[in-house]
């Protein structure tokens, strides 16, 4: 999307799109995302129901703006906001508490929610456009992320209304996940950040078992 009316113009539809409850596949830092409303009635069980995924895996959100932590996430602590004003927009997911009141039916969160604000300029003008979205990897589930618009089409094909096209990922390493809902900060994924990274920030943090 190097053309400057082009970019707009596929913005604008996929905004729509979203809005709508339709599905859009967008470029992140680390993979392709297929995405919808976060609230949208309709759009992540259509999500879903493209990755034939299950509601026992929910779908993460995807914020424009670090401030997204406090007005999604229920009692956000100063260790939490360390962490994402270290590391967002970047490839760091939080899995936080989420406020009771936000109606959205993500799958079964058991009242969590993983939250990640994305490294990548035509996802974040997507997002401040739409507001949060469940937004997961593009691919069906079992196969590679995509890497590249050619392998979510391929993968997602007609499923999706709209593609944005930002040109391949710097890699196909999906983010790091962490835990901050329980007494201790755990990790539950490593992936574009490593441990030794997140230990700048949280010393003692460990993997999950």
């Amino acid at each position: 999307m190097q053309d400057p009316l082009a970019r707009k113009d596929g913005l604008i539809a996929a905004s729509a799109a979203a809005k709508r409850g339709d599905l859009v596949v967008l470029p992140t830092d680390t993979v392709y995302g297929l995405g919808t409303d976060a609230f949208s009635k309709t759009g992540p069980g259509k999500l879903l129901a493209a990755k034939n995924r299950g509601r026992d895996m929910p779908i993460p959100v995807l914020v424009g703006h670090v401030k997204a932590l406090d007005g999604l996430g229920y009692k956000v602590d100063n260790l939490t906001k360390s962490l994402a004003e270290a590391f967002w927009p970047g490839a760091l997911t939080i899995v936080v508490k989420m406020q009771p009141t936000l109606n959205w039916d993500l799958g079964d969160t058991n009242q969590t929610v993983a939250l990640r604000m994305p490294l990548n300029p035509i996802a974040i003008e997507l997002l401040n456009s739409v507001g949060p979205m469940a937004v997961s990897s593009a691919n069906k589930t079992g196969m590679p992320a995509a890497t590249n618009v050619d392998e979510a089409i391929e993968q997602l094909g007609e499923s999706v209304t709209i593609y944005l096209d930002g040109g391949p990922t710097p890699g196909n390493v999906a983010s790091t996940i962490i835990d901050v809902t329980g007494l201790e900060l755990k990790i539950l994924r490593l992936g574009a950040l490593s441990l030794e990274q997140i230990r700048e920030v949280v010393p003692n943090i460990e993997l999950a078992p």
